[in-house]
C-alpha cells in the first residue's frame, strides 16, 4: 500500500516505514504530524483518487530538523568585472510515515 502526499509545494510517493526529507515543518523532534493533503492512496487491488481520498491522511513522526548540503550560486556578468559568489542551505524536516488512514 502507498499513497501520494503533498507538502511544501511538492508531491512524495510514500509507503508504512519510508524516511523522507521534507522542507521544514513547525514541529519538534519525536512529535506526530498528519499530512492530510492526499492525492492517491493505492492498496492491493485498486488506486483511489479525487473524492475516493478526500478524508485519508498519512500520519508521521518527526526524526530530525537540518540543513541540506550548501549549494553554490554564482552570478557572472561578463566584460564588466561583476561576479558575486552566494550560498544557500535549505532546511528540512525528516519524518518517518507510520500510518496511512483511509
Amino acid at each position: 500500500m502507498y499513497a501520494i502526499i503533498a507538502t511544501g509545494g511538492k508531491q512524495y510517493k510514500v509507503s508504512e516505514g519510508d524516511v523522507i526529507d521534507v522542507e521544514k515543518l513547525n514541529a519538534e523532534v519525536g512529535n506526530e504530524v498528519t499530512f492530510d493533503q492526499v492525492l492517491a492512496v493505492s492498496s492491493d487491488d485498486a488506486l483511489k483518487v479525487a473524492s475516493d481520498v478526500a478524508n485519508a491522511t498519512v500520519t508521521a513522526t518527526v526524526m530530525d530538523q537540518g540543513r541540506a548540503k550548501k549549494v553554490v550560486v554564482y552570478h557572472f556578468k561578463p566584460k564588466t568585472g561583476n561576479h558575486k559568489k552566494n550560498g544557500h542551505r535549505q532546511a528540512y524536516t525528516r519524518v518517518k510515515i507510520e500510518k496511512i488512514n483511509n
